[in-house]
């Protein structure tokens, strides 16, 4: 549930499309558990209402936290999490794009200069690099070597832009690009901002090929394609843990092909019974009740009027929202724009 989904069920194309942009633009930010000011949301919304150009919201920003820089830790995240989201808008409010490495980093130096140290921003990383993933308990994917970072991305691009789609099934070009994107993720050539990065330039490259993906998904389910490609380029073979990109496929056949498989990422915890096992139950997550509920007597409800009729925050009503998704009592019926809430159990 978007801050602007009162302009994606308006009829005005220009309206809606802006409306989307910033949509997947704030939403990419969960990948590292950020969350735009109130200040961004009321410049987007002077943007998407033409009161000021996609050029005008990003210097409001940028000069917003020159005149108040953060002072604090939590400060910083939050203009990260304004500057990053707007420089995203402007990337996808743009049809110019070449598909190349270098436009794959540029992507990330326009994106992270002046918001990560220099020397990362738009820079190939020249140290070798572990993250701790809750999605693997703490364990790690291996990235790729520093030692030749530059060579396999230059690789996996010459390949892909050699690869011919002709005569493939819409199936077949979907798991085609998934498994492309997953390995320029999985060379991590950035220190940070991959996945942010990946996603936008995902994005411009679909519209090049004609499809038309429903880029809405990163909105709502960004941190699940970061998981899901966790999970394809992860393998521990003595946890009996392999790699699995059937999670990654589903996320791909929702963007590029509009199916609707359910994006959970409780099913990828490495460890986690399968789907059909019996699972242990889970404790409700703070105010789910009555979110269910209200969502039982009015499916199309907002975050926003949720909010306003339940008394609560509407980042509480999200988080609440995504934890009843995670739990399976809970599930999106159609797209972010035009679909509803569907109550799977409300006494699970």
């Amino acid at each position: 549930m978007s801050d602007f989904e009162e302009y994606k069920k308006i009829g005005e194309p220009g309206k809606r499309k802006k409306a989307e942009n910033w949509g997947v633009a704030i939403g990419l930010q969960q990948v590292d558990g950020l969350t735009p000011s109130k200040h961004l949301i009321k410049i987007a919304k002077d943007n998407i209402e033409g009161k000021i150009s996609v050029e005008d919201a990003e210097e409001q920003i940028s000069s917003y936290y020159k005149q108040n820089p953060p002072k604090t830790s939590a400060g910083q995240k939050k203009r990260e999490a304004d500057e990053v989201s707007s420089r995203i808008n402007k990337l996808l409010s743009r049809n110019a794009f070449t598909f190349s490495p270098a436009e794959y980093i540029a992507i990330h130096k326009y994106l992270f200069t002046g918001i990560l140290d220099k020397k990362i921003a738009g820079k190939i990383r020249t140290y070798d690099i572990t993250k701790a993933e809750p999605i693997l308990n703490g364990e790690t994917v291996y990235y790729g070597s520093a030692d030749n970072l530059g060579e396999t991305l230059e690789y996996d691009f010459v390949q892909e832009k050699k690869f011919n789609y002709k005569g493939l099934s819409k199936t077949e070009a979907v798991e085609h690009i998934a498994k492309f994107v997953s390995g320029i993720w999985q060379i991590h050539p950035f220190a940070e901002g991959n996945t942010r990065t990946t996603a936008v330039f995902l994005i411009k490259y679909l519209r090049t090929l004609g499809f038309n993906a429903d880029n809405e998904l990163f909105e709502e389910n960004a941190l699940y394609f970061r998981n899901a490609l966790v999970r394809a380029n992860y393998q521990n073979l003595e946890k009996d843990v392999h790699y699995t990109p059937e999670y990654l496929h589903r996320f791909f056949d929702n963007l590029m092909l509009g199916k609707k498989n359910a994006l959970r990422n409780s099913d990828m915890q490495v460890g986690a019974r399968p789907e059909n096992a019996q699972k242990t139950p889970r404790k409700r997550p703070e105010n789910a009740q009555s979110i269910l509920d209200a969502l039982a007597q009015n499916p199309f409800a907002s975050r926003q009027q949720l909010a306003k009729i339940l008394g609560m925050t509407e980042d509480r009503v999200k988080w609440n929202i995504s934890k009843l998704r995670d739990a399976g009592v809970l599930r999106r019926v159609g797209a972010a724009k035009g679909g509803h809430w569907e109550v799977i159990d409300n006494k699970k």
